[in-house]
């Protein structure tokens, strides 16, 4: 008998997380606001319903993909603790405040419950192909059964630690990227005003002290390194909209603790201009058109 598994949030990463979930021999039960998202989740195997509470209703473990924490907190404290099974394990891939991801899996524990925030890194290409890595949250005994059905829909699950901490891992690395990014930009962009060719400069800091994720993995430069959303104009990848969602948390949650963020506080205003600029479609290393003026 396969193990049931309410999706509720099948946008642009959870539709291809329901579907690995399908392909991977899970009975998927999925609901989503668009009509659309439902209709392809169908197509691919899933039992669609008109509610996130026929959704839950049933279901051995709950799965939710949403925009934010008022989104997670609605939905967990309006559909699904009042209509999940007994037993029911909770699994919170969005990417919210550590604070309502922590509230939020303590009111699950206090009814019974085990839950896990398990935010995840890749993007859509990763979701649909079943290659996320999952940053978890929570308790061991919870983490041990969350791990499965997160196998299922990627290549690395990480234990990180106590409830909220797959959050906190999660917007310190994408802080970390965000300002990585915008340091690798400006340096491409100097290096051109400079005289220097960018695919010299990249051979020469790729394999020097100046190498990085954002220069040898995802090059913002056109034609230069692997392929990466620089050479489609900037189209797919992260969306610069995301990055600037991630810095806000990561700046809000440095506030929280009194942690000093000079570089990722400058990288949220600097995604903020572009943002602004109507470039928030855009993957988040289109900030190398602003950049060079």
């Amino acid at each position: 008998m396969s193990i049931t598994v309410a999706f509720i949030g099948l946008g642009n990463m959870g539709g291809g997380m329901a579907a690995n979930l399908v392909k991977n021999g899970y009975a998927v039960r999925a609901f989503d606001l668009s009509q659309d998202a439902l209709d392809k989740a169908q197509g691919v195997g899933a039992t669609v319903f008109k509610s996130a509470d026929e959704a839950v209703a049933g279901a051995d473990a709950v799965v939710t993909m949403l925009p934010a924490g008022k989104h997670v907190d609605a939905v967990y404290s309006g559909s699904v603790f009042g209509n999940a099974k007994a037993g029911a394990l909770f699994l919170d891939c969005s990417t919210i405040d550590v604070t309502t991801a922590r509230k939020v899996i303590a009111a699950a524990e206090e009814k019974g419950f085990e839950m896990v925030d398990a935010p995840v890194s890749g993007g859509i290409a990763a979701a649909n192909g079943g290659t996320l890595t999952f940053m978890v949250g929570g308790t061991d005994a919870a983490f041990e059964k969350a791990k499965p059905i997160l196998s299922a829909m990627g290549k690395a699950v990480i234990h990180a630690g106590g409830a909220g901490n797959g959050q906190a891992v999660k917007i310190c690395n994408n802080m970390l990227l965000g300002a990585t990014m915008i340091a690798t930009c400006e340096a491409f962009a100097m290096a051109q005003k400079l005289g220097l060719d960018p695919q010299t400069f990249y051979d020469v800091s790729s394999v020097a002290s100046g190498q990085s994720w954002s220069m040898t993995s995802y090059c913002p430069v056109p034609g230069v390194g692997p392929q990466t959303p620089a050479d489609n104009d900037y189209q797919g990848g992260f969306a610069s909209a995301l990055m600037l969602k991630d810095l806000k948390l990561a700046v809000e949650a440095a506030g929280s603790v009194n942690a000093s963020v000079p570089m990722g506080s400058n990288a949220q205003a600097l995604y903020q201009v572009l943002v602004n600029q109507g470039e928030g479609g855009k993957d988040f290393s289109s900030i190398i058109k602003m950049l060079h003026g």
